[in-house]
C-alpha cells in the first residue's frame, strides 16, 4: 500500500501490508489486529472469524458456540421459505448463480421472516430487555414507522402471524441455544415464551429465536439484519442448484393444485 493510500483508507476492520515491489498486492492482511494468514488460518472456525469481523474482537468460547449453532439453525430455511423459493425460481429459469442469490436476498430482506424483521426484533430486545411489562406495552403498540423503503410491520417482530403453535424446530433451537452459555435474553425468552405468545397472539418464530441470539451476541440491529441475510444464503444456493438441474417440469410444489382439507382455525395459544 502506498503512502497516499494509507491516508485515504480508513477502516478499523482491515489493514494490508504490500508485497515488496507491488503496492497493489498484499503480503499481510490484518483483521482487527490479527494476521489472517498467520494468526487465524487453521486456528479459528468460520463462526469465530465472523464474530471478529462484526465485533472487532475475538469471541468467548460460549459466544463462538452460540454463533456456530445459530449458523446451523439459519443455513437452510427450506424450500417453503419465500427467499429459498425465489432462488429456486431463478435456478429453474436458467438464471446465473449471482441472480439466484440476489433473488434470495431481495425476497428474504423484508418484514415477514426476513432481514428487516430481525432488525426490528433485535431493536425490541434493546428497548424491552427482560422486562415482561415492557414487552406487553411494546406488543400493544402499533409497529409503525415512516414509510420509506420498508412498510410498517403488520405483526409483532419475531412471531409467526400465520402459525397455530410453536413448531418443533423453533422449540429445539431455543432450548439448544439457551443452554450454550449465560445468555440472558435466550434464557428469559425460553422461560417466558408462552406469555409472550399470548400477548403477541401468535407463536414464536425462528426469527424471534435468532434475534434473541443476536442480541445476546451484542450485535446492533443493523448487524443482526446483515448477518441474518448472510447466514441464510447456503440453503438458497443449494436449492437453486438442485432445481436448475431438475428443470421446470419437476418443480416440487402444487403440481395438482392445493386443497385445504383440515383448517386448524385461529391460533388459540398453548397450555402450560
Amino acid at each position: 500500500m502506498s503512502t497516499d493510500e494509507k491516508e485515504y483508507i480508513t477502516t478499523a476492520i482491515w489493514r494490508e501490508e504490500a508485497e515488496p515491489g507491488n503496492p497493489y498486492a498484499a503480503s499481510r492482511c490484518i483483521c482487527a489486529g490479527f494476521d489472517v494468514y498467520g494468526d487465524l488460518l487453521g486456528k479459528v472456525s468460520i463462526a469465530e472469524y465472523l464474530f471478529l469481523l462484526f465485533k472487532l474482537e475475538p469471541p468467548s468460547q460460549s459466544q463462538a458456540a452460540l454463533l456456530n449453532s445459530l449458523a446451523v439453525v439459519l443455513a437452510n430455511p427450506g424450500p417453503r421459505d419465500h427467499s429459498v423459493r425465489a432462488a429456486m425460481n431463478a435456478g429453474v429459469g436458467g438464471s446465473t448463480a449471482a441472480s439466484a442469490l440476489m433473488a434470495a436476498l431481495a425476497v428474504g430482506a423484508g418484514n415477514l421472516g426476513g432481514g428487516r424483521e430481525i432488525y426490528k426484533a433485535v431493536e425490541a430486545w434493546g428497548q424491552c430487555g427482560c422486562d415482561l411489562e415492557s414487552w406487553r406495552n411494546y406488543m400493544a403498540s402499533p409497529q409503525d414507522e415512516p414509510v420509506d423503503v420498508w412498510l410498517p410491520m403488520e405483526h409483532v417482530p419475531g412471531f409467526d402471524p400465520h402459525g397455530t403453535a410453536c413448531t418443533a424446530p423453533v422449540l429445539t433451537s431455543l432450548e439448544h441455544l439457551a443452554a450454550l452459555g449465560d445468555f440472558r435474553f435466550l434464557r428469559w425468552l425460553r422461560e417466558n415464551r408462552l406469555e409472550l405468545e399470548r400477548q403477541a397472539g401468535c407463536p414464536l418464530a425462528i426469527s424471534g429465536v435468532a434475534a434473541a441470539a443476536m442480541a445476546d451476541l451484542e450485535l446492533a440491529p443493523d448487524q443482526g439484519e446483515m448477518l441474518h441475510l448472510l447466514l441464510r444464503l447456503p440453503g438458497a444456493a443449494v436449492h437453486a442448484l438442485e432445481q436448475g438441474k431438475k428443470g421446470w417440469a419437476r418443480y416440487p410444489f402444487f403440481a395438482n393444485g392445493l386443497k385445504l382439507t383440515n383448517d386448524p382455525g385461529p391460533y388459540q395459544g398453548e397450555s402450560q
